[in-house]
């Protein structure tokens, strides 16, 4: 791999410039997105530059231009344009500490993927101003195994998260996925009484909007399809209501933008939410946005279920302790006359029902 030169023609010992590359797509790669594809052959290069490249058409599949979404098939072959690497000695790795974290949430395991109970503030994978996130983690701690992301949480979302261990398990589950057999669901707490009953939002959503340079999503006739079915759990007088949320697309921020437009924020959301009913959650200790991906269940090919939960983060069953304190026992009672229950006590380790 040659080293880019400076201007005066002597090598720059801090830079790398990698060749174009072609290769062909194995059956064992088949079904990863192109994005996940190229960071797995481009390793040193930050997220935000394999979309960049990809952006500017200067990777091609089959000869024509592709989006980071596009689904890899056998015998595919894609050009990697020359990208500029770290030497691996600055590449760096994951702290110890992030390594230790991730390990320790590992709810489930088994030859074809992990569970992780992920912990709200940790990234997925790095990019965005972010170094490193689970996946890279779990690379860290299991050199030469081929993970995968399943699927992906917001930084700020706490839950379940799937990783593959092998590449046909990968595409057996995204498989599932784009024909919704594949169920997430959501607890979730938002702003008010909601008396919507249960109440599916069906409203498109464009992801490609931005807002002072950041990312922000909106409802629009011209967006992606989007649906979420939202059920109450239960009520906090006028002040929140507790919410499970099954995801049948999974749109960006999608949970966050239609509690919203539904006119319910949810709490603890900086973006979307209301600034004055997260000063007021605040003030009970709620620390980061009230958003975890609670449950996730499936059937392998040949009829095997799967299914797993998560209990509620001691930070976040905490705040809904403190809601209950704070209100009297008629008020309660009216709760449960409404249709609501209470979390239920739950232990600290996931519960699976894998394989049964």
């Amino acid at each position: 791999m040659p080293y880019a030169k400076d201007p005066s023609g002597h090598p720059d010992a801090g830079e790398i410039r990698t060749g174009v590359r072609h290769l062909e797509v194995t059956e064992e790669e088949a079904g990863q997105r192109l994005d996940n594809y190229l960071q797995r052959h481009l390793g040193g290069v930050p997220r935000s530059r394999v979309y960049r490249v990809i952006r500017k058409g200067e990777v091609r599949v089959n000869g024509h231009r592709a989006g980071p979404e596009r689904r890899l098939q056998p015998q595919d072959r894609v050009r990697i344009p020359p990208v500029r690497l770290a030497p691996p000695r600055e590449a760096g790795q994951p702290p110890r500490e992030l390594v230790t974290r991730i390990e320790g949430a590992i709810v489930y395991e088994d030859e074809n993927l992990l569970v992780l109970d992920k912990p709200a503030g940790v990234a997925v994978h790095g990019g965005s101003g972010v170094s490193f996130g689970v996946i890279e983690a779990l690379r860290a701690a299991r050199p030469g195994e081929p993970l995968e992301l399943v699927h992906r949480l917001d930084r700020d979302t706490s839950g379940c998260l799937l990783i593959a261990r092998k590449r046909s398990a990968l595409r057996e589950l995204h498989a599932l996925m784009r024909t919704n057999a594949f169920e997430k669901r959501y607890l979730v707490l938002v702003r008010g009484k909601w008396e919507l009953g249960a109440k599916r939002i069906d409203v498109p959503l464009r992801t490609d909007t931005r807002v002072g340079g950041e990312r922000t999503v909106r409802p629009g006739s011209s967006g992606k399809p989007s649906v979420s079915d939202f059920r109450p759990v239960q009520f906090f007088g006028k002040t929140a209501t507790l919410m499970e949320v099954t995801l049948h697309t999974g749109r960006t921020h999608q949970i966050r933008v239609h509690a919203a437009h539904a006119g319910h924020p949810v709490a603890g959301d900086d973006k979307y939410g209301d600034a004055d009913f997260n000063e007021r959650l605040r003030n009970l200790g709620l620390e980061r946005m009230f958003l975890h991906a609670h449950s996730l269940s499936f059937s392998w090919a040949g009829g095997r279920d799967f299914s797993i939960n998560t209990p509620l983060p001691r930070e976040l069953s905490t705040l809904i302790d403190a809601l209950v304190g704070a209100r009297p026992a008629k008020a309660r009672a009216d709760t449960l006359r409404e249709g609501g229950s209470p979390p239920r006590a739950a232990p600290r380790r996931a519960k699976s029902t894998a394989g049964r």
